[in-house]
């Protein structure tokens, strides 16, 4: 297999990893010119489409959630992400690694997290500059037991 397959290949599994399946809806809020594009193209390639961007008008199957420090209010921005996903749903709260500009402790992701009324089931490195959160509803937590 060539280097550029094996390339494809390990990005596409680092989607699956994450959990996203073919013909899913994934709806991507806070994109900036930061985003790992990697990562962004290995779910495409899994669930067959582009990302669904925030003006997409009906519920997603997960979101994606690039957040940093300077975005405001992580509570509110995870209340609104609940209002986006299908029951069931995941948020994937993706946030930069430790020593990046924008930076979130990992106990103001915990306490907003609840405050949101979500369960932290996973965690994960996703790219060289980010890390992420997959976050559930207590009741999507319980069905995956």
């Amino acid at each position: 297999m060539s280097a550029t397959a094996d390339h494809a290949e390990e990005r596409t599994n680092l989607a699956a990893r994450l959990g996203f399946e073919p013909g899913q809806v994934v709806q991507e809020i806070g994109y900036d010119d930061d985003v790992e594009q990697e990562l962004r193209e290995s779910i495409e390639a899994i669930i067959g489409q582009e990302l669904v961007d925030e003006d997409y008008e009906d519920v997603a199957d997960a979101v994606l959630l690039w957040f940093r420090d300077e975005d405001g209010d992580l509570t509110d921005a995870l209340v609104d992400a609940i209002g986006l996903i299908e029951d069931g749903g995941v948020i994937w709260l993706l946030t930069p690694k430790t020593g990046r500009d924008g930076y979130v402790e990992p106990s103001d992701i915990n306490e907003a997290s609840q405050t949101a009324g979500l369960s932290q089931t996973k965690s994960a490195s996703v790219a060289k500059d980010w890390a992420g959160s997959r976050l559930v509803t207590p009741k999507a937590a319980k069905s995956k037991r």
